[in-house]
């Protein structure tokens, strides 16, 4: 009698961290009857590859794939958001919201490779990665399936949370580190770190001191001010201090100097793409110099509208790139207007970080729409006729002069339809 044919196990990459969350979510997959390759992106947290390797097949992975997405992640997205000077509703510099679609651009080529059309995550339900994760695999692959596990009825029968995860965890023999010392959750990149859930969704609590990561504290911090200088070539940051450096060691360079002043940490509650609010607590020192810089020089370089226009511009980019909507043709058209608009901005930024400021202490650069003559309060030899400002203010009042006029006529009907109606009552 012949043997059954065996039946060929469904292909899932599955985005994998080694945390507690995603090693759980191994099993679970493996246990349905999937064949899980798990997929690790290195966009600069500070972690024992072979280590999560390892544990990632013991979990029941079939395969285990790590990417260095270090150089990608800061030239094709944190630079571009630098560009920008991109914060979403004002403060956050979207750490986070940056790394996801360049983590979910690698599962897509890889599921490709693979050929795989499903692809899985450890998001919540509740938060934004979950939406940044699947708009991009939707993108790049537009007839991929979803396995979400926590928005799934079966998961969540057996793990309903982090109680159960551990439980689940030692019941199949998943090494987990679970330690009460850190209750918070925290998500690294080499562009930022952030902390949130745990105590921190009491938003009147103060975070610990010895939470923070990235940043020294302002009060243990005994030197005087450092001197730094940022050069950029058409918006792209290319040298610190003089010296040219790679995107990432760019960006490594920076956050070291941020760390060593304090620079860089913001205590926010942002509202989350799926409607609640949250709080969030974030370090980002290189980004916030790289940021702070790169405005400053913008402002020398581009002329008033083109930079207003710009400005208006950055508000869409920072919502869209918080979304999840990084592959799109709206962020397409978005990025060659970037592209234009950023030219002419070359040149050298000088700043001083100091206690957790960060003070912009002169520029220079030959594509300035600066001319010091024109701009000097002292003869300027003729190159600007201050008699001409006059026809000038008058056509810019002139709206002004009409409306006002308009409004002086109907006071003066106002007060002669009272006067009127006083009358007619005597």
């Amino acid at each position: 009698m012949a043997k059954a044919a065996k039946t060929k196990k469904e292909k899932v990459i599955l985005a994998y961290s080694g945390g507690l969350d995603t090693s759980v979510i191994v099993r679970w997959l493996a246990e349905k009857g999937y064949d899980v390759v798990c997929y690790c992106a290195n966009v600069g947290q500070q972690e024992k590859y072979p280590d999560i390797k390892k544990k990632a097949l013991n979990s029941g992975g079939s395969k285990c794939y790590i990417a260095d997405l270090c150089g990608e992640f800061v030239e094709d997205y944190v630079f571009p958001a630098v560009a920008w000077n991109a914060e979403y509703e004002g403060r956050y510099l979207l750490g986070t919201s940056l790394a996801r679609p360049v983590i979910a651009k690698g599962m897509v080529e890889i599921a490709k490779k693979e050929g795989a059309k499903i692809i899985a995550h450890g998001a919540t339900g509740k938060g934004n990665d979950q939406v940044r994760f699947e708009l991009t695999a939707y993108a790049l692959l537009p007839d991929v399936e979803i396995i979400a596990p926590w928005r799934d009825d079966e998961f969540n029968s057996i793990i309903k949370g982090r109680s159960e995860a551990i439980d689940y965890a030692k019941a199949h023999g998943i090494p987990v580190p679970v330690s009460k010392k850190e209750p918070w959750s925290s998500d690294e990149n080499l562009l930022h770190i952030s902390y949130e859930a745990g105590e921190l969704e009491d938003p009147a609590r103060k975070p610990r001191d010895s939470m923070y990561k990235l940043t020294k504290p302002v009060k243990s911090i005994k030197s005087g001010a450092t001197k730094v200088s940022i050069d950029f070539v058409e918006g792209v940051p290319v040298a610190i201090n003089g010296k040219k450096l790679s995107p990432a060691n760019l960006l490594r360079e920076a956050n070291r100097l941020g760390f060593q002043n304090g620079v860089g940490r913001i205590d926010i509650v942002e509202s989350r793409f799926v409607g609640m609010k949250s709080r969030g607590v974030y370090e980002t020192p290189g980004g916030a110099i790289l940021v702070a810089a790169h405005r400053d020089l913008e402002t020398m370089c581009v002329n008033r509208d083109l930079l207003n226009t710009k400005n208006q511009l950055a508000v869409r980019f920072s919502q869209m790139a918080y979304n999840g909507f990084w592959f799109c043709e709206e962020m397409d058209a978005l990025m060659a207007f970037l592209k234009s608009s950023q030219r002419h901005v070359t040149g050298r930024v000088h700043l001083e970080l100091y206690k957790g400021n960060i003070i912009v202490t002169g520029r220079e650069s030959e594509h300035s729409l600066y001319d010091e003559d024109i701009a000097s309060m002292e003869d300027d030899g003729g190159a600007y006729n201050q008699s001409d400002a006059t026809g000038f203010i008058r056509l810019q009042a002139l709206p002004l002069r009409v409306a006002a006029k308009r409004d002086q006529k109907l006071r003066k009907r106002g007060k002669k339809s009272k006067s009127n109606q006083k009358k007619a009552k005597r």
